[in-house]
């Protein structure tokens, strides 16, 4: 059994030496969370009115037309005032609390929407250690250098050197309004211009090293990192400056490209070009499209496709592809015919399998996309650009294009099989088993065994052989993952029961979660057993609140990873101002030992009951909607009555679950 002592000692050596949980630890009686009180504090029904959604009284609830898809006839959108949740009962069949509302239609995560919410309600979180203050501080000084920065270099378009490189831009088709925009500039050979602009700004030199402006010789010279560049302003999500990316304007000038330095602003692994702009565009189009340089993002956002980003030069990385998630389950990959050729393709494939964690090269990495699509359970799609043509070139010559190349794309297993196919003999017998040596361990990493069998169905055909010959070729998939041991740690004295006001789902939710961080291998079990009843294993969506959602979405990532033990890599990833919230659950589950399986039983039992509830509770709903569907002659009041059936149905596998599972013989800790 873990001890909650361990949550306080691991963040006390992660925060370097700083203990948030210092008042719980100490016997002293804990206030509501943050979560909580903000919940507490606002009103569902106002957020979302806010936001331009209409709601009008529907029994004790209320309804509306959902924001986030096409829909003006039936309002499937229900806002439940007092559970202080939503869903929507139509096309999106998605729903949650007031954090998960605003993440959706802002496009924040979970940290942002809380930062957001708590200045709305005036809850003060968590405050900061003087470490984190004053590094805060520091990086809002080294943001403010380089939005100096972008200003010094846009008015350097307009210098003699400088109106070359406008003549070049107007010269790619961009309006003036674009390159203002996306705030382009020039970066003039000489450093004294920058500096003395920096520095009549209130920086110094010492802070535009820091920030990536300066570069040092190794005989403490000092330069302007950038010289003689078009410089592109990089911002993350939520538009504050990151660094620059700079292309060279002499043919002899290396590296072509030049971004700034690796540091505490500029990640170029977690940064996406254009996403400050692209966001807001990609959820309510539901797809996110991937192009691999930043004229491609300028040129489509000017062509009227805003929903493009591009990664700074390396393939795509799982905290990208996790940032993209949050705002669609579609991506696409549109590669240049080089990039998405045979050639990269199969050097993608042999340096993946060396190391899928290795700072990655500009190759189309195929197995490192599925091992992360089937991780953040996306739908990651490639199409191939006709050769020699860029995304710019395209939509000037037929702006109608761009969208039936992104219609062409192919998922990466059928994209890996036709490009490695293309222009060889395939009544070659040697071919034919060259392609499948190089495809089937594709087809094995896929995570889906009907995706599978569907591949190599495809791949047969495209050899044309047998089906049973593949199959008697593919590499058998890992099995049952390995028993990590876990951390132990002395006991603490136990803390007093914490209050919180919370509705028994709430209740219901902190218990599994409570014990699903301690030991998130058992989800494993819960899966299985879920399976051989017939159900969908657990997801995201079988919680209502954000702070649960985001604490298992967190579990099954630390499943998913093999550099730290689960419970830890959990706790060092949860969000800061998630750790009263978690602090909160894991007293409450102290005392259970998680690999009893009495409390394995009851995890179980306790799933099952939430999502018979969850159901109940849509059919409910969807009786209401159905009703108001027939008096108003809605051709949706049958879908309405399929998915009660569905329901139904899904209820009595339930309770036959139900029936079969023990009773609760573990004492629930309310």
């Amino acid at each position: 059994m873990l001890p909650c002592s361990f949550l306080q000692s691991n963040w006390a050596v992660y925060l370097g030496g700083y203990n948030p949980l210092p008042a719980v630890f100490a016997g002293m009686t804990a206030t509501m969370s943050n979560v909580e009180e903000i919940k507490a504090r606002l009103a569902i029904e106002d957020i979302v009115s806010e936001s331009g959604v209409q709601l009008r009284r529907a029994g004790k609830n209320l309804s509306g037309f959902c924001p986030f898809h096409s829909n003006t006839r039936t309002p499937s959108f229900v806002v439940f005032p007092e559970s202080g949740t939503w869903r929507c009962f139509g096309q999106c069949n998605e729903g949650g609390d007031v954090f998960k509302y605003v993440m959706k239609k802002e496009g924040l995560d979970f940290t942002e929407a809380l930062r957001r919410l708590a200045d709305r309600a005036g809850v003060q979180l968590r405050p900061q250690s003087p470490m984190e203050q004053a590094a805060k501080e520091q990086h809002g000084r080294l943001r403010e250098a380089l939005d100096a920065a972008v200003r010094f270099y846009q008015a350097q378009l307009q210098t003699p050197a400088g109106t070359q490189v406008l003549s070049y831009l107007r010269g790619r088709n961009l309006t003036d309004e674009t390159i203002a925009a996306f705030e382009l500039g020039y970066a003039p050979e000489a450093l004294e211009p920058l500096a003395a602009a920096i520095q009549q700004a209130g920086f110094t030199l010492d802070e535009m090293m820091e920030a990536g402006l300066l570069s040092q010789s190794d005989d403490g010279r000092r330069f302007a990192r950038f010289r003689h560049r078009l410089m592109f302003p990089i911002r993350d999500a939520n538009g504050k400056m990151a660094g620059f990316g700079a292309r060279a304007l002499r043919d002899e000038a290396t590296p072509k490209y030049l971004n700034s330095a690796q540091g505490p602003l500029f990640d170029k692994g977690n940064l996406l070009y254009g996403m400050d702009k692209a966001r807001k565009h990609i959820r309510t189009q539901d797809e996110a499209v991937l192009v691999e340089g930043y004229m491609d993002v300028i040129a489509l956002h000017q062509a009227g496709f805003p929903n493009a980003v591009s990664p700074m030069g390396t393939a795509l990385g799982g905290q990208q592809l996790r940032t993209l998630k949050r705002l669609t389950t579609r991506i696409v990959l549109a590669l240049d015919a080089d990039a998405a050729g045979d050639k990269a393709t199969l050097r993608g494939l042999e340096v993946a399998r060396k190391s899928l964690d290795r700072e990655a090269d500009p190759v189309f990495d195929a197995r490192g996309l599925l091992r992360h699509e089937g991780r953040l359970q996306a739908d990651i799609r490639v199409t191939a650009l006709p050769d020699g043509k860029d995304p710019d070139e395209i939509v000037a010559a037929d702006p109608e294009a761009w969208p039936k190349l992104l219609l062409a794309a192919r998922p990466i297993v059928e994209h890996v099989m036709y490009s490695l196919a293309a222009g060889k003999d395939l009544q070659d017998a040697k071919i034919k088993r060259e392609l499948a040596t190089q495809v089937l361990p594709l087809i094995a990493d896929v995570p889906s065994p009907v995706e599978r069998d569907s591949y190599t169905q495809k791949l047969a055909r495209l050899l044309q052989v047998d089906e049973r010959s593949l199959m008697a070729e593919r590499p058998a998939r890992a099995t049952a993952p390995r028993r990590r041991a876990q951390p132990t740690a002395p006991s603490l004295p136990e803390a007093r029961p914490m209050p919180s006001i919370e509705d028994s789902t709430v209740r219901l939710e902190s218990h599994c979660m409570g014990i699903i961080i301690r030991q998130p291998e058992l989800l494993y079990r819960v899966d299985r057993s879920l399976l051989e009843s017939g159900l969908p294993r657990l997801s995201i969506s079988d919680f209502e609140h954000s702070d649960h959602q985001e604490m298992f979405r967190l579990s099954r990532e630390a499943l998913d990873q093999d550099v730290q033990e689960p419970y830890s890599y959990a706790l060092q990833n949860l969000p800061m101002p998630l750790l009263d919230r978690a602090e909160e659950i894991l007293l409450r589950t102290e005392k259970l030992d998680p690999e009893d399986d009495k409390v394995f039983e009851d995890l179980l039992r306790t799933f099952l009951l939430l999502r018979r509830r969850l159901l109940r509770k849509s059919n409910e709903q969807m009786r209401y909607l159905q009703q108001t569907a027939q008096q108003e002659g809605d051709l949706k009041a049958s879908e309405y009555q399929q998915v009660m059936i569905q329901n139904t149905l899904t209820l009595q596998r339930l309770d036959k679950a139900l029936a079969t599972s023990p009773k609760r013989s573990v004492p629930r800790a309310l």
